[in-house]
């Protein structure tokens, strides 16, 4: 089932159950869904890579929103970017921990023959496909330059 599929049956759901909150979350991504079908030069179907990347990106601007909230004493607008965060990690595949993470990295950087950091690029290159939507982008490139500076 495509995760448009999937979206449209839930808002089916939330409606049943009258879940404004979650219903507003789910409208959310099925608009972004729905723009990236109209964009221009965009094919029929979206595939499950970019259908990835729509929701890392919302779910990125959700933390973004809920930490800019948070530092500006907001708790009311923290909560509503937070229960999107929420609904939106749901359809998102498991995130992977630190440990898996550092883990998958040092198999990229002995395939990659890496051995300082000038390196780096070659390695975050490999990492992002690799780790694409299973780990935050910030955290595998933190990662990154430790590994190479040892």
């Amino acid at each position: 089932m495509s995760l448009k599929t999937q979206i449209e049956a839930d808002i089916k759901k939330a409606m049943l159950a009258r879940n404004q909150d979650e219903l507003k979350a789910l409208r959310a991504i099925k608009s972004l869904i729905l723009l990236a079908e109209t964009e221009k030069g965009a094919k029929e179907e979206l595939t499950e890579d970019t259908e990835m990347k729509l929701l890392n990106k919302a779910a990125k601007q959700r933390k973004e929103s809920a930490e800019i909230y948070k530092q500006q004493n907001r708790p009311d607008l923290e909560t509503i970017e937070l229960q999107e965060l929420e609904v939106i990690s749901r359809y998102l595949p498991k995130q992977l921990s630190e440990a898996e993470v550092k883990a998958e990295l040092e198999k990229i950087i002995a395939q990659v023959g890496a051995d300082g950091p000038q390196d780096m690029g070659k390695v975050m290159g490999a990492a992002t496909k690799a780790l694409a939507g299973k780990a935050d982008g910030k955290m595998i490139s933190e990662m990154v330059k430790s590994l190479l500076s040892k």
